[in-house]
């Protein structure tokens, strides 16, 4: 029964898991609230009817002894006042007695005996007492009534006291027989809560082999590959959802990607070989060939990082997990630029794009820690740069600038015409460089000491000089108070340098 319960739970997809074990958890909530609510209205409603009870007879034995208090006020003094007081006594005592308990089967045979006397003796002496105050105030008749009214209401206020006292004793006795369940009440509780964790538990565990248990050894098996590492096993989960079907596709893409991989080497090898036969015709196009093929072996882990990004996204969107989401679609924005981008020459609203997705990432990492803002004076469907240009542009400022002050600070992007030239001007609030640094900076640029300077940052220095003859890079910057990168790209003319460089 559990291998067939089981086969069938790893059968169904995620969503139905999903679903069950929600349905599952709210069953387990409504039933321990249940449970609790029986119990506290087992108790509570216990002690209500007592309570009750005793409230109710009391309040008969208080009614009872203010009408004879305002009775005797009215009989010697029968003014406005005291009749109006004597009313009000007499209905308050009426609406006592009419409320108390006079079920037999739930007070029991002494209070429903003594209650019947107590309805009967009021009615009696209802009548009496109206009759007195009838009667002219003379005479020894009326003195007679008098006090048998008086005797009446001292009859009365006894069998008010003894119910009171009957009532009280029922109610002692109902409470020392439920006693014991009381004490038992933080046992039972205890006992629910047990069953409720081991439950919940239970589920949890469930849930966390059908999805958890394979997003870890998915996990681990890309952190291998991110470092070339293909030496491991084919994963294996028992899934047979979503979830095995993911693990399937990982184990063709490992396969397949390490097989991209060794096609990637040979054909570098081939294309250096080519490359070092024409690099004394062509020196132009080595340089860009290099930067090619290093943008190409740069993109092998990359592009398959972004492969699997897509499915993480997927699963976080089934997870509702929107943050999360829009991260994983931000990076994969950016491998999917730096994997399909090919020219060498992009719309500038392009490259814009990127750094957007880039600078999203960052602002989750460092939170208020840092802002962007960008303006624009051109327009940024038609105008042209190099691609690859501002995202490694923005990144130097942030790891080079803004990102080593602890309170943070700010990036600023512009970009504006200036007669045939547009200006680009990436401007950060870092750490900065005092002039001496600048000045080595400036030079190791010059003389293509990449090491020196970056590969990101040399290479956009050597592509600007290269591609354009009036092309042109600054730096400016102060210690402590930022840095600020500008460059110079023609507008005009531009496919005429891009010949006349061809042709060099």
């Amino acid at each position: 029964m559990y291998e067939y319960i089981k086969g069938c739970w790893l059968g169904i997809s995620l969503k139905k898991k999903l679903g069950i074990y929600v349905c599952l958890m709210i069953l387990v909530i409504s039933v321990s609230a249940l449970f609790s609510f029986l119990l506290m209205d087992f108790a509570v409603g216990n002690f209500n009817i007592i309570l009750d009870d005793n409230s109710r007879c009391y309040n008969f034995q208080e009614a009872v002894e203010l009408e004879a208090h305002a009775f005797g006020n009215y009989i010697r003094n029968r003014t406005l006042e005291n009749e109006q007081y004597y009313k009000e006594a007499c209905q308050q005592s009426e609406d006592s007695l009419g409320q108390l308990p006079f079920d037999y089967l739930t007070i029991g045979p002494e209070r429903y005996v003594k209650t019947w006397n107590i309805r009967n003796a009021y009615e009696n002496y209802r009548v009496s007492r109206d009759g007195i105050l009838k009667e002219q105030p003379k005479g020894t008749e009326y003195i007679a009534s008098l006090y048998r009214v008086y005797s009446m209401q001292e009859y009365l206020q006894t069998y008010a006291r003894q119910l009171l006292q009957l009532t009280m004793v029922a109610g002692d006795i109902s409470y020392q027989r439920q006693v014991p369940f009381f004490y038992r009440m933080p046992y039972l509780i205890l006992l629910l809560s047990v069953v409720m964790i081991a439950a919940m538990t239970f589920l949890t565990r469930l849930l966390s082999h059908a999805v958890v248990d394979p997003m870890e050894l998915l996990a681990e098996a890309t952190r291998k590959i991110a470092v070339n590492d293909f030496s491991g096993e084919d994963l294996t989960v028992e899934n047979r959802d979503e979830m095995g079907e993911m693990v399937l596709a990982f184990n063709r893409m490992k396969h397949a990607t390490e097989g991209y991989i060794h096609t990637l080497v040979k054909n570098h090898e081939i294309s250096e070989l080519l490359h070092k036969e024409a690099m004394e015709k062509m020196e132009m196009e080595k340089q860009l060939e290099a930067a090619r093929l290093d943008l190409l072996k740069s993109q092998i882990n990359p592009h398959f990082l972004f492969n699997t990004l897509n499915i993480i996204a997927c699963m976080a969107k089934l997870e509702e997990a929107l943050t999360t989401e829009k991260m994983i679609t931000s990076m994969g924005n950016l491998f999917r630029y730096n994997l399909k981008t090919t020219e060498q020459i992009v719309p500038l609203e392009r490259e814009l794009k990127v750094v957007r997705d880039y600078m999203y990432i960052q602002e989750m990492r460092f939170g208020n820690r840092i802002r962007y803002d960008c303006c624009l004076e051109v327009d940024e469907a038609t105008a042209k740069i190099p691609a690859f240009t501002l995202q490694p542009l923005v990144e130097n400022a942030i790891v080079h600038g803004v990102g080593k002050k602890e309170q943070g600070g700010r990036v600023f992007l512009r970009v504006w015409q200036k007669e045939n030239m547009m200006i680009i001007s990436v401007a950060d609030t870092g750490i900065g460089m005092d002039k001496e640094a600048r000045n080595g900076l400036e030079e190791a640029l010059k003389n293509r000491h990449t090491s020196k300077v970056g590969i990101g940052l040399g290479n956009i220095y050597q592509r600007i000089h290269t591609m354009y003859q009036e092309g042109e890079m600054k730096i400016y910057s102060q210690k402590g108070r930022g840095m600020v990168i500008q460059i110079a790209i023609p507008q005009k003319a531009e496919k005429e340098q891009m010949v006349a460089r061809e042709s060099r």
